[in-house]
């Protein structure tokens, strides 16, 4: 399981002016709790509001990606980049010591490697290798949530086409834009958000 760090966030006053001048230019209200705080966190990570329209979420899989966070699923990250910007909790990477082959990516062998650590229930968290992804739709890993936010204009809008039609609990966007700040701030969205009844995913839901 992955270190939980305490839950007490204090927010920088220019983090607040940030959303205040997010939520002034675009009507966030009619989201649900969580998708509202990805989609806010996502666009406060890039300054680019066209993600309201670009990504595609499922709250009730938010909420039960949410729950098993908070209890310590682990959090596996594609690159450090991903991983540097999520600063309070302990991610999985292992790129380091991937290694490319015929028809495998150094990134897609980080994918297996990391599988291999955590098994299954774990939070994917994607922002840069589209490859990464594609590896991760091949293997049974049955992921808490897999936040497929890999860029680029070969293969990231496939591969994040493909996450939607596995079925698998999913945060992902339409277009080829992503990235690893976006990814992370997906993440950190569902980290920030406060644990409580509301947010357990019911009976009826699971």
């Amino acid at each position: 399981m992955s270190q939980v760090f305490p839950e007490t966030r204090v927010v920088h006053p220019i983090e607040q002016e940030s959303f205040r001048r997010l939520r002034a230019r675009l009507d966030t209200s009619h989201f649900a709790p969580l998708t509202r705080a990805v989609v806010e966190r996502v666009i406060h990570s890039a300054a680019d509001l066209e993600y309201a329209r670009d990504l595609v979420t499922d709250e009730v899989a938010l909420e039960k990606a949410h729950a098993a966070l908070h209890a310590g699923a682990p959090v596996v990250v594609d690159v450090e980049m991903v991983a540097a910007g999520i600063t309070r909790r302990d991610t999985v990477c292992r790129l380091k010591d991937a290694k490319s082959g015929p028809g495998l990516t150094r990134s897609a062998h980080a994918i297996r490697l990391a599988y291999e650590d955590v098994g299954p229930g774990a939070l994917w968290v994607i922002g840069c290798a589209p490859t990464a992804l594609e590896e991760l739709l091949r293997l049974d890993a049955d992921p808490a949530l897999v936040i497929g936010l890999p860029v680029g204009f070969v293969g990231a809008a496939e591969s994040k086409a493909a996450l939607r039609e596995s079925g698998l609990p999913a945060v992902s966007n339409v277009s080829e834009k992503g990235g690893s700040a976006v990814a992370a701030a997906a993440l950190n969205a569902l980290l920030y958000h406060p644990v409580t009844k509301a947010f357990e995913p019911s009976k009826e839901k699971s």
